[in-house]
């Protein structure tokens, strides 16, 4: 609440992208100028170059520099650094452009850390929220990193390029691939590492001889001075084991030593077993078999070497280590899903209300209007911000009653599915409803009368009918009558 009234503040917070993009920017051209030219100065490598290259690099900077204004600021920025850095390089020399870079870092670094607190508020929050806030941590350290390289040795830039994993979601992705199933895939090198050193076990008792390795000696270095002596390391160390009687025994052992083939036994202890099978097995694809001594087919553990080789190599190669990668993999498919998924819940679902696109199908309103107009998430954000800033007896009711429900922590003042355009609309199509009925009954109700009407036709004409029928009926029976009295008076 305090940002409004500190102008500085307010405007170095407003910036907040700005510098973290300046300050990932300046570690990678910082390291860029340690990779290409340390050790400084002793190779002529910097500070030295031919007037040709020099007017280019003048020119180079003036382009870079015109650039500026006709390219936006994320495509003329970089080129005019680069250059200006190259041009510092070549003109001051590389260790006071390493100083300034350093210190140019470091300040902005710190103006992101000020920025960062004012749009947090964290001190504002108590020392223990201070304490665990990560995010603040995180940046203090990059400061501390950022005061080593420039104090202590120009390598502790190194550490500034995981910056890269913090400000990348899908780098996060690969560092909780290993930490979210943290647990399984510890007890899965636990197990690992039971089964190295249950094979260490068993080399050492009965394949102790098969341990024996090709190495590459380091020959013995002498003296800056030129002195052809004999090491001072290597000569502690045989003046450490021997004795002035037995010196010239070890002495000439020493020397067969360094006249050997290279040829080094591995498992003369059961410690140098463990160390060779954990960092030979585990390193190559056929497992330990593939550095151990190739036996004949003559020797009597033969069938053993085969059963052992092939035992680590499908244990361990091929299912230990393959079910750590296979939780490695799962996982990270799983957060990419998860990723996924959430951006599919954002493009089609409204954040405030919660209804989805297709429920605007057919709609006098279309999903996007109302994600922008109706129900747009940073309107209800600066509302929040606005009930949070103000004074509460200067509330409105509606204000007073959002403010409550912030300070209980409820939510129940958001309109969850629901909207004002679909009750308008839905509103308007039952009006319409009503009058298509309407309409139908009174179709229907001429239909009824038509049909009446052609009924009552009907009745009539069939009870004019029936009367004819009683008439013939009738004069038939008289006529009968007649002729039956004429005929019988005969």
């Amino acid at each position: 609440s305090s940002l409004p009234y500190n102008p500085a503040l307010f405007w170095f917070s407003r910036h907040i992208s700005l510098w973290g993009s300046i300050s990932f920017n300046l570690a990678v051209f910082i390291n860029l100028a340690v990779a290409l030219f340390y050790p400084f100065g002793d190779d002529g490598d910097e500070g030295t170059l031919s007037s040709f290259f020099s007017v280019l690099l003048w020119i180079a900077v003036a382009f870079c520099t015109a650039m500026l204004f006709f390219f936006p600021k994320p495509f003329g920025i970089r080129p005019f650094l680069v250059s200006v850095m190259l041009r510092s390089i070549y003109t001051i020399g590389l260790g006071p452009t390493l100083i300034l870079l350093g210190a140019a870092n470091l300040c902005n670094k710190v103006v992101f850390l000020v920025s960062f607190v004012g749009n947090r508020g964290t001190f504002t929050r108590g020392y223990r929220a201070v304490i665990m806030d990560m995010a603040f941590l995180y940046h203090v350290a990059y400061v501390i990193v950022c005061m080593l390289g420039l104090f202590v040795h120009e390598f502790f830039y190194s550490f500034l390029l995981f910056d890269l994993v913090y400000r990348e979601e899908t780098l996060l992705n690969v560092i909780k691939s290993v930490t979210r199933n943290g647990r399984s895939i510890i007890l899965t090198a636990v197990l690992a590492l039971i089964l190295v050193y249950l094979f260490s076990i068993i080399g050492f008792l009965f394949l102790k001889d098969d341990f024996t390795m090709q190495v590459d000696r380091l020959k013995n270095r002498t003296a800056d001075t030129g002195n052809t002596n004999i090491p001072m390391t290597t000569l502690a160390a045989i003046m450490g084991t021997c004795d002035r009687q037995n010196c010239s025994t070890i002495l000439a052992t020493a020397a067969e030593e360094d006249e050997a083939d290279g040829i080094e036994r591995t498992c003369d202890t059961l410690l140098m077993c463990i160390v060779t099978v954990l960092n030979q097995g585990l390193r190559n694809g056929g497992g330990v078999g593939d550095v151990l001594r190739k036996p004949s087919k003559d020797e009597p553990l033969f069938a053993a070497r085969v059963v052992y080789d092939l035992l680590f190599y499908f244990i361990v190669i091929i299912i230990v280590l393959n079910l750590i990668f296979g939780v490695i993999i799962d996982t990270f498919a799983d957060l990419r899903s998860e990723k996924q998924k959430k951006e599919e819940v954002l493009k089609t679902t409204c954040f405030i209300c919660g209804l989805e696109r297709d429920k605007f199908d057919n709609k006098t309103v279309s999903f996007e209007e109302h994600i922008k107009r109706e129900h747009n998430m940073w309107h209800y954000m600066y509302f929040i911000v606005l009930v949070k800033v103000k004074d509460p007896t200067e509330y409105t009711g509606p204000e007073s009653y959002v403010a409550q429900m912030i300070a209980e922590k409820n939510l129940d003042w958001f309109p969850r599915m629901r909207a004002m355009s679909l009750v308008s609309s839905e509103g308007e199509n039952e009006q319409n409803e009503i009058r298509n009925l309407q309409e139908r009954l009174e179709s229907t109700m001429s239909l009824v009368k038509q049909l009446s009407s052609q009924l009552a036709e009907l009745k009539e004409q069939m009870t004019e009918q029936r009367k004819n029928k009683q008439r013939l009926g009738f004069l038939g029976s008289n006529s009968f009558h007649v002729n039956h009295h004429m005929s019988s008076s005969h």
